[in-house]
């Protein structure tokens, strides 16, 4: 009966998204905080064991879900009412409810963003399949490009199953054909793989990591080899606009590095949802 309702009711299905949004987007920076500090701890082990050295004591649970959220100032363990996204942070006014700490503006924007993503999305594909693993897809990269922007690291975790999702999307043509699927996540992963070692051998410096070649990757998986050209073209012009922006509002040099992952998932973003009418406005313009 919902269903038939969303599908009938497309206001309803977008203020359904933008409702899931908000709450996966309350998660997604659950994610993003944890998700980083969880790698760091299954490498310090996995070191430790080929170091030989003897293990460290055992650190209390720490996962997505364990321990509860707290304030990091003082401790105070975010209550449900506390955690409502955007609302709460509005009803706290930024501030721990505890201590009155302030709350880092992140984390509404983040809710917010998601929101509006999710909203988007719905509108643009109506109900149906389409639209629902575009919404994934949207909530994956989101996730991906703060991680990135924080710690330079596009974890596997996010991105390979992305990758292999869109591959099995595909074997029923939900996006593209398969054979141009495969092809796309082939070329994704080829193409910026000669990129960096063209860069490292004429620099002797590495230029992006191997994160940034599966990302690519998995974006091909998803709108097949025809997105390629447009996806690095965007994620080129966006990266070199943006990262001279940030560097000079930040003070940095030219040296400092600039994740590349969050320009990739724009534009792979933009492609995937637009990439047929800018290249076909690109087309029409380039016969005058």
């Amino acid at each position: 009966m919902a269903l038939d309702l969303l599908a009938g009711n497309l206001p309803a299905f977008v203020l359904s998204a933008l409702l899931l949004g908000l709450l996966i987007g309350s998660f997604l920076n659950v994610v993003v905080y944890r998700l980083p500090k969880m790698m760091q701890r299954e490498w310090r082990i996995q070191a430790r064991e080929i170091l030989e050295l003897p293990e460290e004591p055992a650190d209390e649970t720490f996962n997505l879900v364990l321990p509860h959220s707290s304030c990091p100032h003082c401790g105070h363990q975010i209550k449900p009412w506390e955690n409502i996204p955007v609302l709460s942070w509005l009803a706290l006014r930024g501030k721990c409810s505890s201590c009155k700490a302030p709350i880092s503006k992140r984390y509404p924007l983040v809710e917010l963003a998601c929101g509006l993503l999710s909203a988007y999305v719905a509108w643009h594909f109506g109900f149906g399949w389409q639209a629902g693993a575009m919404l994934v897809l949207s909530w994956g990269l989101l996730a991906m490009s703060l991680i990135d922007t924080d710690h330079q690291l596009l974890p596997d975790t996010l991105v390979l199953p992305l990758l292999w999702l869109g591959l099995l999307l595909n074997y029923y043509g939900l996006f593209t054909s398969l054979g141009d699927a495969l092809w796309g996540a082939i070329a994704g992963y080829l193409s910026l793989w000669s990129v960096y070692w063209l860069f490292k051998l004429v620099t002797g410096k590495e230029g992006m990591g191997y994160g940034d070649f599966k990302l690519l990757a998995m974006l091909g998986a998803w709108g097949g080899w025809q997105i390629m050209p447009l996806t690095i073209l965007l994620s080129s012009l966006v990266g070199a606009v943006l990262g001279v922006i940030m560097l000079r509002l930040r003070n940095q040099v030219t040296s400092t590095p600039i994740p590349f992952g969050p320009y990739l998932a724009i534009a792979g973003w933009i492609a995937l949802l637009w990439g047929d009418q800018i290249t076909g406005a690109y087309l029409q313009f380039a016969r005058f």
